[in-house]
């Protein structure tokens, strides 16, 4: 067994990369997802799939109903934005963005990361090819850090806290370029806000567009089905 480590998994694109990318660094995931009220849901499954290709020493998903605030257009009653092409993509903060997301989600993977003695926590967050979230910029993550290990009895004792963040300034080309060098099967994944009910992405969100950009730009295919349009 090599060195424990929580891995934070969507099911997606990016964080997909991020598992495979500790299991070449020579960690034993432990993965981590949400059910929190979102309207893609069927990235749950992706998680599972992804979680049991890959391998993981435990697949845990949290239940949390972030549905009780509302407050995006992926937890609540709002519209997801489509555009036609990725260059109507801006940095603007899209209603797509939850409250605290980040932030909520690296507080549980604190928590899990202490019951496993793992002193390492990877998440996908990327600050180039993205939709203009200020939870993946790195002065949060670089925050959440130092507040890690000022709050945790491991901290206290000397054992520090590392957050990782190995896509946070790569391309969605050069992600993917390095998830196929992995072996990463992107057919299994799940991208999408706004899937419909076969789990077909919509390829007109910016998760989609961005996806879908990193493919073009790679010079592959997106092994998923689309919705027709």
């Amino acid at each position: 067994m090599g060195t424990p480590a929580v891995v934070l998994l969507s099911g997606g694109l990016d964080s997909t990369t991020v598992l495979a990318m500790a299991r070449e660094q020579g960690f034993t995931p432990y993965a981590l997802s949400f059910r929190y009220g979102q309207r893609h849901s069927v990235e749950l499954e992706a998680a599972s799939r992804v979680a049991e290709t890959i391998g993981v020493a435990r697949h845990v998903i949290a239940d949390i109903d972030l549905r009780t605030f509302g407050g995006s257009a992926l937890t609540a009653d709002i519209d997801v934005p489509k555009h036609a092409d990725v260059a109507e993509v801006t940095e603007d903060i899209p209603s797509t963005y939850v409250p605290a997301r980040n932030t909520i989600f690296l507080s549980f993977a604190l928590a899990f990361a202490e019951t496993v003695a793992a002193q390492d926590i990877f998440i996908g967050v990327n600050a180039l090819d993205y939709s203009g979230y200020p939870d993946c910029r790195p002065e949060f993550i670089q925050a959440f850090e130092d507040m890690a290990n000022l709050a945790t009895r491991a901290g206290v004792e000397g054992a520090r806290l590392r957050i990782h963040t190995p896509l946070i300034s790569m391309s969605k080309a050069e992600i993917v370029t390095t998830g196929l060098r992995l072996g990463v099967d992107y057919g299994i994944t799940s991208s999408c806000y706004d899937p419909d009910g076969q789990g077909r992405p919509c390829g007109h969100c910016d998760s989609c567009l961005l996806r879908l950009k990193g493919f073009s730009e790679a010079g592959h295919s997106d092994p998923l089905t689309y919705q027709a349009v």
